[in-house]
């Protein structure tokens, strides 16, 4: 057996390439006219149906609830602060959506989950997309953190915040033929210097989807949405104080961010998922480093050195590490980068609803 696999280690590699090489026009051909009839005669229309949106107060949750409002579909936006939730859903309405309630709710706690997800069934009676859009990012070295408590945080949010809320609706997904869309990242293959835990759980978060979709086959359909560096998620936004503790947390779940990356990453998400895509990659050229990654790993590790060293000292942002931040620091202040937003008054909340709509 080892001789075996001696032989095939040094001949399936180079096939495989020579393979790919020959077959890769007729590879993109056939994904084109995938595409193209999906696009043309099975991409799903959303108007009255009910899709659920987690991370939904601002940062790629936000702009995706406005995609699906376009599409006239009922919106169920959750996060944890209500106020925000409010103001979104109000343009979420007057942008085309039929109705849009909003839950106040943690998804890392199970029960939150079976709460709004039960509510959601008492008043629609259905569930058809579930929007895992609840992230938490970080950028500091592993071996500078002081605290280790940030850990089951990152991981909290990034996986079982994405597993308990799909595994509560599921059911319900099966009696629609529905479908789970995931925010994922590039950063789940492609390793990244000050993201070593979030890239982690990202890698388990694709994972454990791409093993879901073959268990649930064809009854719930899954999209996975991987993107790169855009915008709205490190470059603005605010940092806050989590708990009232000396650390210091960047969410993407409460990244006030619009425009630009930002709005066509989430315009692309909602078209693909409406079109059954089980990916969606945005941009679409990171995949490139994927065969580097897997036929030669030291020519890509190699270039992120050359590149990181090209920015001289080694730096950080200090954020999360468990480190008191100086008093006159402006990262301890919550830095807003948007205005307050002028909308139609009449916000509706779950509470203000009479049970089960027909």
């Amino acid at each position: 057996m080892d001789l075996v696999n001696s032989f095939l280690n040094l001949v399936v590699p180079p096939a495989t390439m020579m393979m790919l090489a020959f077959s890769w026009p007729a590879l993109c051909f056939i994904n084109a006219c995938e595409w193209l009839y999906n696009t043309l005669y099975t991409t799903e229309t959303m108007d009255g149906k009910v899709v659920i949106i987690t991370g939904a107060s601002s940062g790629i949750g936000e702009q995706i609830a406005y995609e699906y409002a376009k599409r006239r579909a009922n919106l169920v936006l959750v996060a944890r602060r209500e106020q925000r939730l409010l103001a979104i859903s109000e343009k979420a309405r007057y942008i085309g959506a039929n109705t849009a309630i909003v839950i106040a709710a943690d998804v890392v706690k199970e029960d939150d989950c079976r709460r709004f997800v039960n509510e959601t069934i008492n008043f629609y009676g259905r569930v058809d997309h579930l929007v895992n859009a609840a992230s938490l990012g970080h950028t500091f070295y592993f071996d500078e953190v002081t605290d280790t408590s940030v850990f089951p945080i990152l991981l909290d949010i990034n996986f079982w915040g994405n597993v308990y809320p799909t595994f509560v609706a599921l059911p319900y997904l099966q009696q629609t033929n529905g479908r789970v869309i995931v925010n994922a990242s590039v950063e789940n293959w492609l390793p990244l210097p000050r993201m070593s835990l979030y890239a982690a759980a990202k890698a388990a978060l694709v994972n454990f989807y791409d093993t879901l979709r073959l268990e649930v086959n064809d009854e719930v359909g899954i999209t996975i949405a991987t993107h790169g560096w855009i915008g709205g998620e490190m470059t603005r936004g605010k940092f806050m104080l989590e708990e009232g503790a000396e650390m210091q947390w960047k969410e993407e779940r409460e990244v006030q961010a619009s425009g630009g990356p930002v709005e066509e990453f989430a315009r692309l998400i909602v078209s693909g998922a409406c079109r059954g895509d089980a990916y969606v990659k945005y941009p679409s050229w990171h995949d490139s480093f994927l065969l580097f990654r897997v036929f030669a790993p030291k020519v890509l590790n190699w270039s992120f050195r050359l590149l990181l060293s090209s920015h001289g000292t080694r730096r950080t942002s200090m954020v999360g590490v468990g480190k008191p931040v100086a008093e006159g620091s402006t990262a301890r202040y919550m830095m807003e980068s948007t205005s307050p937003r002028k909308l139609p008054a009449g916000p509706i909340t779950f509470s203000q609803l009479q049970p089960k709509m027909e």
